[in-house]
Formats: structure tokens, sequence, C-alpha cells
């Protein structure tokens, strides 16, 4: 079962099928993609994404959350953990996969670093997971930053999809 987490400013709590548009219109954000994928999302590849977090759940016990602004109940993006079995070698499969995508309303307001550490909190308190692991772009100096701030140490380099990665680990203290 999801669990619904708060905070401060914010509400981690399932999707919902009525967060779809404002997914769509995140993840079809130029802006937002940027360093995440070659191009922004169509329509039919966050509805995949949708069902594939739900499913993280109902089979993993863990998975994203939507981030929901606890005053305005507007969507402001997506945190959370995943085994999206990538076949990144050395393998980090079976170690839960942070990631953390926010709207461009939510840029620079210190959202995401609030949303993940309530996220992280829960994984280690719940027992999910004593580690974890974040995959991203070199380049990406912003979410370099915040997974430093979050603990996560630069573990190696890795080719996926064609790209150098930049894989950063994470212990539970």
């Amino acid at each position: 079962m999801t669990q619904v987490l708060r905070t401060e400013r914010l509400i981690l709590r399932p999707h919902e099928l009525a967060d779809f548009e404002a997914m769509s219109a995140m993840w079809a954000d130029p802006a937002v993609v940027e360093h995440v994928f070659d191009q922004p999302q169509t329509g039919e590849e966050t509805w995949s994404r949708l069902l594939r977090y739900r499913g993280h759940w109902a089979l993993l016990g863990f998975g994203y959350w939507a981030v929901i602004d606890a005053e305005t109940e507007a969507f402001l993006g997506e945190v959370g953990s995943a085994n999206f079995h990538r076949g990144i070698e050395p393998s980090i499969d079976g170690i839960p996969e942070a990631g953390w995508v926010l709207s461009r309303a939510a840029h620079g307001r210190g959202i995401a670093r609030e949303a993940m550490t309530a996220a992280l909190d829960w994984m280690r308190e719940s027992g999910r997971a004593t580690q974890s692991v974040a995959i991203i772009l070199p380049g990406n100096a912003k979410s370099i930053t915040l997974a430093e701030r979050l603990g996560y140490r630069w573990s190696h380099n890795a080719p996926y999809k064609g790209k150098d990665r930049l894989i950063y680990a994470w212990t539970a203290e």
C-alpha cells in the first residue's frame, strides 16, 4: 500500500488518474526533460509511466509519489524510488533507484530536497531499503548538487542508452 507522506509544504501521495494531465504537461516541457531525455515525452509515454508507478507499489512495496502543494493542492512533480532493470553494469538491479522531477513552476524552491528527504526517510524507516542509487547525466549540476545534499556520493560512471551516466550511491545512516 502506498504511504502518504507530509512535510511542511508538501503532500506525497499515490498518483491518481486525475494527475495524468499535469504529468503530461510536465513531461512534455523541454525545460523539465532536458537532463532526462533527448526530447519531450508523449502522452502515451506518460501514460505508461503512470501505470509503471502504480505497479511498483503493488509489486515491490515502494515507488514514486506525486508531489502535491499542501496549500494549493497543485501537482508539482514526482519523487521516489524504482527498480527499472536497466541492465547497467555493474548491476544496480535490486537496489532502489531514486529519482525526482518537478514541474517548471516548482523549480528553485527547495521542493525536490524536501520531498526526497521525506521519501528517503520513509525508505529507511519502513525497512524498504538501506541503500539507493541515483543515475544522473554529467552536466546536470542541479541534480548532482541535490544528490550530494541528500547524502549520495559518486560511485562510478556507466554507459546507458549510448550516454555516459554518473551513478551516485546512498547508504542509510
